[in-house]
């Protein structure tokens, strides 16, 4: 993989929600900015999780497996127990959501990647993964300390590290290492909002501008 020179868009859970999607990528096309890089937790949780597969393929969106990705592919609906009407509704979105999306899609789910390296033009190196690169049920969110984000960076040699999950933008530089955690698309922290977050690449350094649209 080249280094990347050119400005980049990175977005994360967007759970199945098409009209923040597309209003982000009409944003993000209005900024000129192509590349889109998109965390993980893409399908599940939203009306319309076919619709936003095939809206990520129309614009090449390189992707990371989220954990609610991970069990669409992975989980039998048969074993699903609910014990209660939450539970019960949540298992009925899940199997609506796989039965939506198919086999081959769910098949090219399976197949991707739970975490992408990118390097820049500076040298340096971005790690996007949907988590910490620890994994399932770590997440890097924004009221931990520096001391306890740099240990879920499980000593990882890359630069910059690009994470969603929790749903709330922030980003903290630490000593060796730059935290961004680009919130959510389909499921903002108090709704009515859409995060997107732009790097641009430089010899002399890099940008990030953290923005989100109205919906």
């Amino acid at each position: 993989m080249l280094p990347a020179a050119k400005p980049m868009a990175f977005l994360s859970d967007i759970h199945g929600a098409l009209g923040p999607l597309e209003a982000v990528l009409d944003e993000l096309a209005r900024r000129d900015v192509g590349d889109i890089y998109v965390a993980g937790d893409l399908l599940l949780g939203g009306d319309e999780p076919l619709a936003v597969w095939r809206r990520l393929q129309s614009v090449n969106a390189r992707c990371t497996r989220g954990a609610s990705d991970t069990a669409l592919c992975m989980i039998d609906p048969a074993t699903l127990a609910p014990a209660d009407e939450q539970q019960r509704a949540a298992a009925e979105r899940f199997v609506r959501t796989r039965t939506e999306l198919g086999e081959l899609v769910l098949a090219s789910i399976r197949r991707l990647p739970e975490r992408l390296r990118i390097p820049l033009i500076d040298g340096r190196e971005m790690l996007m993964t949907h988590e910490s690169p620890l994994g399932t049920g770590a997440e890097l969110s924004h009221d931990l300390s520096d001391e306890e984000l740099v240990e879920l960076l499980d000593s990882d040699p890359a630069d910059l590290f690009v994470v969603g999950s929790t749903h709330v933008p922030f980003q903290r530089a630490l000593t060796g290492a730059h935290v961004i955690n680009v919130g959510s698309v389909g499921q903002a922290a108090g709704g009515g909002v859409a995060h997107f977050t732009i790097v641009h690449p430089r010899l002399d350094g890099t940008e990030i501008l953290q923005d989100f649209v109205t919906l």
